[in-house]
């Protein structure tokens, strides 16, 4: 039975994505980001997809672990970091490598006996403003770092970008200047460049490349998409008609009766809602295509349900496909309209949406 909303992955586009990668980073190692379930694909699918990149990033220790217990045994870095000694104490035992961004972690770290059994990312702050040490700290964490026994030598240094997505915006050129400038004659590995980076600053390409939403095929420019790029998107949301009726000139549609009908038309009304990852401020007027063609949503995104304007459509009826991403219809279009980002929308898909794998054939069957 097909389910009233679904997720199709196509798990060949993690692998062509990827390829992406290395054909615009072609020196660079690839550390595949894989956090927040792996952008609402499912953190081990995708995983198991990317299973021969040279690292995962997570943002957290216990998404690294359930990597490690899943059996991967991929380099895996934490983004951000440990908080505590317990927390340290896990990290170390699965053999996680750890960002270093905090006095509160150097000096973990330094109370730490065990030769040379962590492996770490030292980030330095050059304009995210938000975790690493400035410039003015650096140097000093770097010398604390060398001198400590826990950490396997030579350290690895790492920086994030802030306005990478924009390319009338000159911070990032002025953040990458000040990472050269301040990792320049230490030893250790280099890391700059996310998805904007590897496809738009070519300057930031190092020993090290952070794809993250690249990989599941969409832009990280709000100006393009992913398949704009070369990209192949990842994931597909479809969901389909639960009933379809007339209403007339002077109705309105949905809580607050917001939208009034102008004329006399068909309305769908298809299995999808906030409470499945769709926006829950999409405007009136955001495409959905239904049997393959385009349609305007009407009135409010309820939690379960949406509304549509099928126009002439008057031989749609329950049970026709509902598409409100995929071919046809990018998730960037979507995020626009709803006035949000496409990591929002992938991200945001709740667990009652079926997550089903493209080779899977779905019945057409209600």
């Amino acid at each position: 039975m097909t389910p009233a909303a679904y997720a199709v992955l196509n798990l060949d586009a993690v692998r062509h994505n990827l390829s992406k990668v290395r054909s615009c980073a072609p020196d660079a190692k690839v550390m595949a980001v894989i956090k927040a379930n792996g952008y609402g694909h499912g953190l081990l699918r995708i995983a198991e997809a990317l299973q021969y990149v040279d690292a995962f990033a997570v943002a957290r220790v216990d998404e690294g672990i359930r990597l490690r217990k899943a059996g991967f045994e991929n380099r895996i870095a934490v983004l951000e970091g440990f908080t505590c000694a317990e927390e340290f104490d896990e990290l170390l035992h699965y053999q996680l490598d750890a960002v270093v961004h905090s006095l509160t972690q150097l000096e973990i770290l330094e109370a730490g006996e065990v030769s040379g059994a962590c492996a770490v990312w030292l980030k330095l702050d050059t304009g995210m403003n938000r975790l690493g040490f400035k410039a003015k700290e650096f140097s000093s964490a770097y010398q604390r770092l060398s001198q400590c026994v826990l950490i396997k030598q030579p350290i690895n240094l790492m920086t994030h970008f802030a306005c990478a997505d924009d390319f009338n915006d000159d911070k990032t050129l002025k953040q990458i200047s000040l990472f050269n400038e301040a990792v320049a004659g230490l030893s250790g590995e280099r890391s700059m460049a996310n998805s904007a980076g590897i496809l738009g600053w070519k300057q930031s390409l190092s020993d090290w490349v952070r794809p993250g939403i690249m990989l599941y095929g969409i832009s990280p420019f709000p100006e393009s998409t992913g398949r704009q790029l070369g990209l192949k998107p990842v994931m597909e949301l479809h969901s389909r008609l639960i009933a379809v009726k007339q209403i007339e000139a002077g109705d309105t549609v949905g809580y607050g009766g917001s939208w009034i009908c102008e004329k006399q038309t068909t309305m769908g009304v298809a299995a999808i809602g906030y409470g499945d990852g769709y926006p829950r401020y999409a405007k009136a007027g955001t495409p959905v295509l239904v049997n393959g063609k385009r349609f305007p949503l009407i009135g409010r995104v309820s939690m379960d349900m949406i509304t549509i304007d099928l126009g002439n459509q008057v031989h749609a009826q329950p049970g026709d496909p509902v598409t409100l991403w995929g071919k046809g219809l990018p998730v960037e279009e979507i995020a626009c309209w709803a006035g949000t980002i496409p990591y929002a929308l992938v991200c945001g898909v709740t667990q009652r949406v079926q997550l089903v794998e493209k080779q899977h054939e779905l019945s057409s069957a209600c």
